[in-house]
């Protein structure tokens, strides 16, 4: 007889923290999201940040995305470029 064995991915809570949006948008495979899961289930610091993430999203997620004039976004770009190391 073969035992199914479910394996769950270990997460920091730094690595956590990086992966919420794709969570929430459900953009990770089953793996990642069992491991969020079950993090999320035994750390409170993270389950409260998760819950203040997600009340944000509620309370802005509908906001209409603001107008950038060129020369703005043209900075904006140059300075994610360099920060990237691009």
């Amino acid at each position: 007889m073969t035992r199914a064995v479910h394996v769950v991915k270990r997460f920091t809570c730094d690595e956590l923290a990086e992966l919420l949006t794709a969570y929430l948008d459900g953009a990770l495979d089953r793996l990642d999201r069992d491991g969020i899961k079950a993090h999320l289930a035994g750390c409170e610091w993270c389950e409260r940040y998760f819950e203040q993430f997600r009340v944000t999203i509620r309370a802005l997620g509908d906001q209409p995305p603001e107008k950038l004039s060129a020369g703005v976004r043209d900075r904006l770009m140059v300075a994610f470029r360099e920060r990237r190391g691009v």
